[in-house]
């Protein structure tokens, strides 16, 4: 599936990501404090993760890997040396943004890459850079308590590229739990409520005898999740709580959080 965002855009939005998610750490949060939707890491681990997660991407898009490249080959990888310094992680995640953009930019979307997925390209990672600094970003706004707030049209393709995953899963992780979630035809419907993203903001998901498939449209099904678009988004990601101000489930509740259990990166 061709992704909905040019290559720039997805540079572009890294970089606004980077740059919230700054402003999170430097807001006088207490770093220390356990992130309630990632509950094994403090704020600052969590940092530290998306941060070492783009400057992975960034060495695998600038050498044009035809491997996976171990962590400790990764410069700065772990993040700065001191704990509990919000300035010096302030300006680790900086240049961490800085060059996984840069390399991406200067590779362009064709540029052969080594990815877990299959599509071997520097695309693939400015998508799903992209995706990773925008929701985890989320985890540490909401530890904060501070609001969030995503582009429609990214928030759209966060679910799509979620659903591609899952699909990714169910066609090569023969263990995935994915797999249990063959049987009988049943649909969940994701409807945004807001217009922003247009007709990319509702899908259909349906599970049955062969596996998940999805796409975009207005059916009834077996379950709905309703909902503003960023809201559908942090409760599809399992960022939100289903029975949140202004999320609706309606139908059978139990096949939706059977999905949400069940859908993960393997």
């Amino acid at each position: 599936m061709t992704p909905p965002l040019t290559h720039d855009r997805y540079c572009e939005e890294i970089a606004h990501q980077v740059g919230q998610l700054r402003t999170v750490v430097t807001s006088g949060a207490d770093l220390s404090s356990a992130v309630p939707t990632t509950p094994d890491w403090s704020l600052e681990q969590l940092a530290r993760h998306t941060g070492g997660a783009l400057r992975w991407a960034g060495v695998l898009v600038r050498t044009g890997a035809e491997e996976d490249v171990p962590e400790d080959r990764v410069p700065g990888f772990d993040g700065p040396g001191a704990w509990g310094d919000p300035g010096a992680l302030d300006a680790w995640l900086a240049e961490s943004g800085e060059l996984v953009v840069g390399a991406l930019r200067e590779a362009g979307p064709d540029a052969k890459v080594w990815s877990w997925s299959g599509i071997d390209n520097a695309g693939f990672w400015a998508r799903r850079m992209t995706h990773e600094v925008t929701v985890h970003r989320a985890d540490a706004t909401l530890a904060a308590g501070l609001p969030y707030e995503v582009a429609p049209e990214v928030a759209a393709d966060a679910v799509d590229e979620w659903l591609e995953i899952v699909e990714w899963a169910q066609r090569t992780l023969p263990d995935d739990a994915v797999h249990e979630l063959r049987g009988p035809r049943r649909t969940i419907h994701l409807h945004a409520t807001d217009a922003g993203a247009g007709n990319r903001a509702e899908w259909l998901i349906e599970l049955g005898e062969e596996g998940v498939s999805w796409r975009h449209g207005h059916e009834k099904a077996t379950v709905a999740l309703r909902g503003p678009l960023t809201s559908v988004l942090l409760a599809f990601y399992r960022r939100l709580p289903l029975d949140a101000p202004g999320v609706d489930v309606l139908g059978d509740r139990k096949l939706l959080e059977s999905w949400l259990e069940r859908a993960t990166f393997g």
